[in-house]
């Protein structure tokens, strides 16, 4: 993946696999620090790629609550191992921890319309953001979840609720689609992420085919 990321243009990814709320691989009956150590394996050989070949790769992780997901930025294993609660956190005690470490809480695809998500639940209060350009939904290219109404009803809920965009590739595969956030600067590190888009930096999204504005406004 981080080959194929390098390939396409991208000059820093984040990996965030799903947690033991989503479709992750790595056992739940695992030992917690044990789980989290194999959980994080994938971004840490991705990581080693990177060094490799030029690849900025920061960690990030997905977290899945009954088909309502959060993408977590600022955070490391580390902060993981040091708290075992998380396993049964709920979506409120997520967002404060995570607060208390310094991290960004983005509410991913708001409004996707699967089979794994029984009902569209908004927590505006327990999120910094809004994915509201997610490459899957609006890039011609996507095989799933293609409706790109799901991006239009994502962006305007966070305008309601004056909430920062972010924007995602969710790629799982190398047959990549782009999608992501572009700054004008290249970013040092996850913690730079989080105050860039906290602190209202100028920035741009894409789906991999158009361009739009921090604020969702598609580009010419």
């Amino acid at each position: 993946m981080a080959r194929a990321c390098k390939e396409y243009g991208y000059t820093g990814i984040f990996v965030t696999d799903h947690n033991w709320g989503g479709n992750t691989r790595t056992d739940r009956g695992l030992p917690w620090d044990t789980w989290v150590d194999r959980f994080c394996e994938g971004y840490e050989h991705a990581r080693e790629e990177g060094e490799n070949i030029g690849l900025d790769v920061f960690f990030g992780y997905e977290a899945g609550f009954r088909g309502t997901e959060f993408l977590l930025y600022g955070i490391d294993k580390d902060w993981m191992k040091a708290h075992p609660e998380l396993w049964t956190a709920t979506i409120e005690e997520q967002y404060q921890l995570v607060h208390e470490a310094g991290g960004l809480v983005i509410q991913a695809h708001p409004y996707r319309e699967e089979d794994y998500i029984p009902e569209i639940r908004l927590f505006p209060q327990w999120c910094d953001g809004v994915e509201g350009i997610n490459a899957t939904h609006s890039n011609s290219r996507s095989m799933a979840h293609n409706d790109p109404a799901y991006d239009i009803r994502a962006i305007a809920y966070a305008k309601e609720h004056a909430l920062p965009l972010s924007a995602g590739s969710d790629i799982h595969t190398t047959a990549l689609l782009g999608g992501g956030v572009a700054f004008r600067r290249k970013l040092a590190s996850a913690q730079d992420y989080v105050k860039a888009i906290l602190t209202g930096e100028d920035y741009v999204l894409t789906n991999g085919e158009a361009w739009y504005d921090k604020e969702g406004n598609e580009l010419e």
